[in-house]
C-alpha cells in the first residue's frame, strides 16, 4: 500500500531582520493541553488524482477558513512523517490577519469508546511566530521545512 500524502502551505513574512511563519495549533482533545510539538503547517491529505498544489490551496482554506494570499509558491520539498505519511510543503511570502481565521471542523468519537460523536476545530488557533519559536512548536517531522525556508531566504531565492 502506498504511503498517504499531504500537501501544505507555509506562509511567511519578514519583520525587520526576523522571519515569521503562520502555523496552527492542532485542534481536538488530544492536543488541547499541549503546546510544544503540537502545531502544524496548514495541510491535508490528497488522492493520487489531485494536484498537490491544488490540495495545499484547498486544505489551507479548509483549515483556516480563508483562501491563501496570492504570491509565488516556493517549493520546500517533501518529508516523511513518523507515521509514514509524506508531506509536501510550499512557502508563500504573504500576510494574513489571524483574526479572520475560522477553522474547519472534524468529527470523532469522544471520549473514545463512548459511542458519542463530537465536533472539534481542525486547528484551535493560528499564530504568526518567529522561525526560532516555530522550531519548538511544530511537530518534529515538519521542522525540516523551516530549515529549507531559511536556506531559500538566505540564498536570495525567496
Amino acid at each position: 500500500m502506498a504511503a498517504k500524502r499531504s500537501a501544505g502551505l507555509l506562509l511567511f513574512r519578514r519583520r525587520g531582520t526576523d522571519t515569521e511563519v503562520l502555523i496552527g495549533h492542532m485542534g481536538g482533545p488530544f492536543w488541547q493541553s499541549r503546546d510544544d510539538g503540537s502545531w502544524s503547517v496548514p495541510k491535508g491529505e490528497y488522492t493520487p488524482d489531485e494536484e498537490p498544489t491544488a490540495a495545499a490551496r484547498r486544505e489551507f482554506a479548509e483549515e483556516l477558513g480563508v483562501p491563501p494570499p496570492d504570491g509565488d509558491w516556493l517549493p520546500l520539498g517533501e518529508a516523511r512523517q513518523s507515521g509514514g505519511k509524506i508531506v509536501t510543503v510550499w512557502a508563500v511570502d504573504g500576510d494574513l490577519d489571524t483574526g479572520l481565521v475560522v477553522p474547519g471542523t472534524f468529527t470523532m468519537e469522544w471520549p473514545r469508546g463512548s459511542g458519542r460523536m463530537q465536533e472539534f476545530p481542525e486547528i484551535d488557533r493560528a499564530e504568526w511566530i518567529s522561525v526560532a519559536e516555530a522550531r519548538e512548536k511544530l511537530v518534529t517531522g515538519q521542522r525540516v521545512f523551516l530549515d529549507r525556508l531559511e536556506e531559500l531566504l538566505d540564498s536570495g531565492r525567496g
